[in-house]
Order: structure tokens, then C-alpha cells, then sequence
């Protein structure tokens, strides 16, 4: 029996993230993104610039306020500004979204900092597969 080949997580070993493949079809989740911590200020410019260049500028971030903590309304990313929302929304604690005019929406799971990576690699896994 042979096993898909899983997408490997970001080139760059400090961010860890995982995207799904893209298609014509809308999906739910469009990856996995494991910060090292909930300090959004701190973890964002990471992800942001680890993103597909495809994607385009992301001017605007929501994430769950009860899961982050408050952040400032926006922030400096390689010198282009990003609106931080806070949703209250218990529907989904664990995705950050990701807009860019133009170019799309992006809903990524959001693996707590403090998973194991045993337990990290399945949920990135299965966030980032073929089959959602």
C-alpha cells in the first residue's frame, strides 16, 4: 500500500505552517498554522510573509478574542499596514482568517502553541490534505 506523499510544512523553519492544495472548490480550511506562542504581534509577520506570494497582500487578520489576547487594531508588516480583528464567535476558536482584496480569503486552523508535535502533525495534516 502506498501513502500520498504529505505537503511538507513551510520552507522556512521558524514558521510552522501547512497549506492545502488549491483548487477551483471553495473549502473550509485552507491549511494549518502552529504559532509558538498567542503573541499575536510577535507571530504574525512570521506567517504573513511565509504566505504563498499568489495570495497577494493581506490587508486584514481575524482571530478568535477569546483566544488571543487584544492586540492593537493594525500593525506594520513589511511596511504595508494589516487591520487585526477580533471575532468573539465561539463557532470557530481556532482559525485565523486572512483577506486580501482581490485575491481571496483564507481560513487557517490555528494548532495551539503548546500541542505536541506528536499530536500537532495529524491535525496539520489532515487540515492541509486533498480530501477536506
Amino acid at each position: 500500500m502506498t501513502t500520498a506523499p504529505q505537503p511538507p510544512l513551510s520552507s522556512r523553519p521558524d514558521l510552522r505552517l501547512r497549506l492545502a492544495p488549491r483548487s477551483g472548490m471553495p473549502r473550509p480550511i485552507d491549511g494549518a498554522w502552529w504559532p509558538r506562542s498567542y503573541d499575536l504581534l510577535a507571530e504574525l509577520p512570521s506567517l504573513l510573509s511565509g504566505l504563498p506570494r499568489a495570495w497577494g497582500h493581506v490587508t486584514s487578520v481575524t482571530v478568535n478574542g477569546a483566544t488571543w489576547p487584544a492586540a492593537p487594531g493594525r500593525m506594520l508588516v513589511s511596511n504595508q499596514v494589516v487591520r487585526l480583528h477580533r471575532a468573539l464567535a465561539a463557532s470557530a476558536p481556532h482559525t485565523v482568517v486572512l483577506l486580501a482584496p482581490g485575491r481571496g480569503r483564507w481560513d487557517l486552523l490555528v494548532v495551539p502553541p503548546d500541542t505536541t508535535d506528536e499530536a500537532a502533525e495529524p491535525l496539520m495534516a489532515a487540515a492541509a490534505s486533498d480530501d477536506v
